[in-house]
């Protein structure tokens, strides 16, 4: 009886979830995390078209499923004296009970990770596995020039994107520059390195890259830890490690507060 309530309620049940997690971030100002805002306001009205959807399938599900359970109760008379359909129904009910609670663990599951986890931005972690320097290079590589251009107005994605363009540029070293972003190790320079990086989204999460800026601090983790939020002002200049490209060097760290949109565009 219970496989079967489960087998027939478990989509809206799964689309409900959906449904009140995405109302509830958009309403508590934290879509943000997760999807570009231009896609806000879809989001939300898809949402509510779920939602009444869902209820709508609620009021109209149980009249077909007393039909249809009606339909094989015809066919379980019919077949009392057929031995082989009997033989197979114990398999067949385990089957069942098998496949019910694994819709458990999905239902469960998606209400832990959707209702009780509190939503967070992407991690260092997940800049470091999407590697950072490569997004950030292929970034610059298609956008347009900007050594040259006015840096007055620059965005932190401004500033990642003109220092791998090869900005070495005059008005890029003499210009006092404050970045806030999270906290990552440098891959080239571990130890004297750290990369202030924040991470790039069109559409969602699930595309976001990240971006970054390398800040030249010998023992930096004695300060810093992965995934710390930091304001930081300097100027950029040669590598004092011997690196390549230009690093910021910085006259003023201090750890600061996530931004409320912690995605540049």
């Amino acid at each position: 009886m219970w496989p079967r309530f489960l087998e027939r309620w478990k989509g809206i049940a799964l689309t409900l979830v959906g449904v009140v997690a995405t109302l509830w971030l958009a309403l508590s100002g934290q879509l943000g995390l997760y999807i570009h805002p231009r896609y806000f306001l879809f989001t939300t009205i898809m949402a509510v078209i779920g939602g009444v959807l869902a209820i709508v399938a609620i009021l109209l599900l149980p009249a077909v499923g007393e039909r249809e359970d009606d339909h094989e109760h015809e066919h379980d008379h019919e077949g009392e004296t057929d031995a082989p359909q009997r033989r197979g129904r114990p398999r067949g009910r385990r089957r069942a009970i098998a496949g019910a609670w694994a819709t458990v663990a999905i239902l469960v599951g998606a209400g832990i990770a959707l209702l009780a986890l509190p939503p967070a931005t992407l991690s260092a972690a997940t800049a470091v596995q999407r590697d950072v320097e490569r997004t950030t290079s292929d970034l610059a590589n298609e956008s347009p020039l900007l050594v040259g251009t006015d840096p007055s107005e620059f965005t932190f994605k401004d500033w990642a994107l003109v220092v791998r363009q090869g900005g070495a540029a005059a008005e890029l070293t003499t210009t006092d520059v404050e970045l806030v972003g999270f906290v990552m190790p440098a891959p080239a320079d571990p130890d004297d390195t750290f990369v202030l990086a924040r991470f790039t989204i069109t559409c969602c999460a699930v595309d976001a890259q990240p971006i970054g800026v390398p800040v030249h601090l010998p023992g930096w983790r004695a300060r810093f830890s992965p995934d710390d939020w930091v304001d930081a002002t300097g100027r950029f200049g040669a590598d004092p490690s011997g690196g390549e490209g230009l690093v910021l060097l910085p006259t003023s760290l201090d750890v600061t507060d996530q931004p409320s949109e912690p995605y540049v565009y």
